[in-house]
């Protein structure tokens, strides 16, 4: 019996990128604006309803507004978001300074730890999405011959309290919610969806000629091949939490190899045996990462310093580079070494590791022959 088809949802960043746009709008037009397209990171463009507008003006003429604010329904479509539902605002107000300032208001958490995607002291709004939103500011201003300052400040009412309940605090995001987003675009976490296109999308490249493939757990993944090894995204099967399914799948249908490339934040659990990498299931890097630094000979005294991180990044900030790839060495090991009971004698298998700071942090032996295999036969189709 065919699975129902589930339904994209939205991200937080497209709420705020949509509500900023809007009230950009609003600002300089002094018209309340009640729908709004925005161009995704992802690709394509899409209309989002607008509500709760308000326009603030400078004199009781009403002439010249001076700020302005709206927001956008948070739809997660079939995906189980604790955010479905919630409303993004986004004021935006002339300023004196020059440039755009953006802020996290009511319900935005802070950053209050070291090695997450913004500095401690800013508000967690994730890099992909205050690109869009700027852009969208930038794009108003330009269009309005407006060379003064703008202050962007994004709020969700409530956003305390549902924090709460996510990994958040746990994380060093206090007071509020993340606003997330790589692609715009929310996609529905049923694991049988999920694990169906995996399997679609395996049948389809060894249907290509493509008998060589290339794993990757998500858009960071898929980045990282593009500006690496120069592949795109068609080329990648993208496997998200399920490293040991799609393993599974690949020798089921007929793969001869495969090279699996992420985040150490991610990878690092296979380091442990641990083939499903969502936090629901397993959360022990730093526990991994300190049997590492024993397993390498280093003291424990430096392990027991990476047990308080709150990510990978950051506790390789903490080993000298000679110590780090001592580790990254024992940890590369233990990844073959599971990998390669979870796939079959007949199929190769390797993984290279990375971090956004450090770039290519390890490779297994057969890494780097499985990779060449895959550009050269993406060159040839």
């Amino acid at each position: 019996m065919p699975h129902k088809k589930l339904t994209s949802g939205y991200t937080t960043g497209t709420c705020a990128q949509a509500a900023t746009k809007a009230a950009m709008q609003m600002l300089f037009s002094g018209v309340e604006t009640e729908q709004v397209q925005v161009e995704l990171p992802g690709g394509g463009r899409h209309t989002l309803n607008v509500v709760e507008q308000k326009i603030l003006y400078m004199d009781k003429g009403g002439r010249i507004p001076v700020s302005a604010s709206c927001a956008v329904k948070k739809n997660s479509g079939d995906d189980p978001d604790i955010t479905d539902g919630v409303l993004v605002y986004s004021t935006v107000e002339r300023s004196g300074h020059k440039g755009v300032k953006l802020k996290g208001g009511e319900g935005v958490g802070k950053v209050t730890k070291p090695g997450l995607d913004q500095p401690v002291g800013e508000a967690a709004i994730n890099r992909v999405p205050r690109q869009m939103i700027l852009k969208e500011v930038e794009e108003i201003c330009e269009e309005n011959e407006y060379a003064g300052g703008i202050c962007v400040t994004i709020s969700i009412p409530g956003g305390r309290e549902l924090a709460q309940k996510t990994f958040n605090p746990r994380l060093g995001v206090e007071g509020g919610l993340s606003i997330l987003g790589t692609s715009g675009i929310v996609e529905p976490m049923s694991e049988q969806a999920l694990l169906d296109t995996i399997r679609v999308d395996i049948r389809v490249k060894l249907a290509e000629g493509r008998d060589y493939l290339v794993i990757a757990p998500g858009n960071y993944g898929q980045e990282f091949l593009k500006h690496e090894y120069g592949i795109s995204e068609d080329e990648i099967v993208k496997c998200s939490n399920y490293i040991g399914q799609t393993i599974d799948m690949a020798a089921e249908l007929g793969c001869k190899g495969l090279v699996l490339a992420g985040h150490i934040g991610k990878l690092i659990k296979v380091s442990g045996g641990i083939m499903n990498t969502h936090s629901k299931w397993a959360d022990c890097r730093m526990e991994l990462l300190a049997a590492a630094v024993l397993r390498a000979g280093i003291s424990g005294e430096r392990a027991h310093t990476l047990l308080d991180c709150v990510t990978t990044d950051e506790a390789l900030d903490r080993l000298p580079e000679e110590e780090r790839q001592r580790v990254m060495s024992c940890i590369m090991e233990r990844i073959e070494k599971y990998l390669g009971y979870r796939a079959p004698e007949e199929m190769e298998i390797g993984a290279i590791v990375y971090s956004n700071r450090y770039g290519i942090l390890g490779k297994t032996e057969q890494a780097d022959k499985l990779m060449n295999t895959c550009v050269r036969k993406s060159e040839n189709q």
